[in-house]
């Protein structure tokens, strides 16, 4: 087993980014939360990842984290031949526990950590095996709820109201609202919101677009509303945003 290079357990935290950029491993990825959210994307596909989820890639599969709030867990890597019967992982698994079995998994992941740190390979490699047996019981994501964050936020793709996005899933806008949040934890306000804030985050910190731009990006057409919606997020206006950034990149 080996593990991603900032360790097994690892918390997603502060401001130097509101995302983490494109990587890949040369080994089996792999990321399982105890707690908080992330999203991540691959291949265009985005995976919504909280308590009790799992999501594992195969080999060079390159990732981006698109959001996260207070996430924690394990994340790292193996390789195929400590995957025995299972080494043949050909496309990404996002996977959901049920509680007593994500109780569980954490704390198989916690032995599996431990027993890294003090060179058991062998407790390593049986653990491997014995959650990838586990993988036929749990229950997959929802894919209309994935579909509808994977467009907020794909920065090529302009915001739209909860009408067209519950129309798109085949849904009354009220039905609409209580499948994402029964899926995701949130409602869809607040998603988009969080999706309007990392779009205008990454213009922000990646470009020196005016603030009046960044705000029609993130699908604010009034800067003076778009400054006070940055700083009850964030804490900072735009600008402040901008140049913390840009010292902390120095």
């Amino acid at each position: 087993m080996q593990l991603a290079p900032d360790g097994s357990h690892h918390h997603f935290r502060g401001l130097k980014a509101p995302v983490i950029p494109h990587r890949s491993f040369p080994l089996v990825s792999f990321a399982y939360l105890t707690g908080g959210e992330l999203l991540a994307e691959v291949d265009g596909e985005l995976f919504h990842c909280t308590a009790g989820h799992l999501l594992l890639l195969p080999e060079n599969t390159p990732f981006t984290i698109n959001y996260y709030h207070d996430a924690h867990g394990f994340t790292g890597g193996f390789s195929v031949t400590m995957a025995g019967e299972h080494a043949l992982i050909a496309k990404p698994l996002h996977f959901a526990f049920w509680f007593d079995e994500a109780s569980f998994v954490g704390e198989l992941f916690n032995m599996m950590d431990i027993s890294f740190k003090k060179g058991r390979n062998k407790f390593i490699h049986n653990a491997i095996n014995l959650l990838l047996d586990m993988l036929p019981s749990v229950v997959c994501a929802n894919q209309q709820a994935n579909l509808f964050l994977r467009r907020i936020f794909n920065p090529d793709i302009p915001f739209e109201g909860l009408e067209e996005y519950a129309k798109e899933a085949s849904l009354t806008t009220n039905g609409f609202c209580r499948m994402i949040r029964r899926e995701s934890g949130h409602s869809p306000g607040e998603w988009i919101a969080q999706a309007r804030l990392t779009r205008a985050k990454h213009l922000l910190q990646e470009t020196d677009m005016p603030v009046i731009d960044v705000a029609f990006a993130a699908g604010m057409s009034d800067q003076s509303y778009f400054s006070r919606f940055f700083r009850k997020h964030t804490g900072m206006t735009p600008l402040e945003f901008r140049q913390r950034m840009n010292r902390m990149h120095k």
